[in-house]
């Protein structure tokens, strides 16, 4: 029930925001959503032995997601002062060490890995229209959906057992049909401008790059030691547990609206 009521409240929250908020105050929730985000792969990174900078990586996830989504704001700035200044603080902590590499990349990874991701949904919203940025999040939502009780009613063979035990590939399979359906029937009103063909390839696409930003996070958590990424949201473990599909479809879902005239 707790799962259930908690989900039910951010899925309420985010499509009524993505819907009714104007995008300067969407922009504002992507940038908390992508600081708490941040706090939660700070502690990942740590667990998995390159402790970052917190607040530099906090601070950095939150410009780099108003860099890429303003259209006015340019992105290449920000990305290149986060790694000069993650490579100064690697310097300025004077002692070589075998994990030095893998802290100053996790520093550069963290902001672009949740800040890049979100800041592209808010610039699909900025530019394209609310209907454009709600396209995703619904489809996200329904191919998640369907993957979690196609699998349980259906799943047989695993899909990434070490990484994902619970992950099969009926459930996947269930995931994928259910996105493709979603954006082809409802990109009829929303992106009618897209042969069904079309429609129906970039919901593919869009489910499979979701299946494995989910894979990549449970890969980070598998690697940690933990369950969830925290325990923020009752029930749902941490915002990246909430998001993981997220972070790997925005961005090809914004690259598709950008360049195949995509929903408007």
């Amino acid at each position: 029930m707790t799962r259930l009521l908690s989900g039910a409240i951010l899925l309420a929250v985010v499509v009524g925001a993505a819907w009714w908020a104007p995008a300067p105050w969407l922009l504002a929730l992507a940038v908390i959503v992508a600081v708490l985000a941040a706090w939660e792969f700070a502690g990942v990174a740590r667990a998995l032995g390159a402790p970052v900078p917190v607040a530099v990586v906090l601070c950095a996830a939150g410009l780099v997601c108003i860099a890429m989504a303003w259209p006015a704001a340019p992105l290449a700035p920000a990305v290149l002062a986060l790694v000069v200044v993650a490579g100064v603080l690697t310097v300025a902590r004077g002692t070589p060490t075998a994990d030095s590499l893998s802290r100053v990349a996790a520093t550069v990874f963290g902001p672009l890995y949740v800040g890049l991701p979100l800041g592209a949904l808010i610039a699909v919203r900025w530019e394209h229209g609310r209907e454009a940025a709600l396209l995703v999040l619904l489809l996200v939502v329904v191919s998640d959906t369907a993957q979690y009780y196609t699998g349980r009613m259906l799943g047989r063979r695993p899909l990434a057992p070490v990484l994902s035990p619970k992950k099969t590939v009926e459930g996947a399979a269930g995931g994928v049909v259910a996105g493709a359906l979603t954006i082809a029937i409802v990109g009829a009103w929303w992106w009618p401008e897209a042969p069904v063909a079309l429609r129906v390839a970039a919901g593919v696409l869009l489910v499979l790059a979701g299946i494995a930003g989910d894979l990549f996070e449970s890969l980070l958590k598998r690697a940690a030691g933990v369950k969830d990424s925290s325990s923020l949201i009752p029930g749902h473990g941490g915002m990246l547990d909430r998001i993981d599909a997220l972070l790997f479809a925005a961005p090809v879902y914004y690259i598709l609206v950008q360049y195949l005239d995509g929903p408007s």
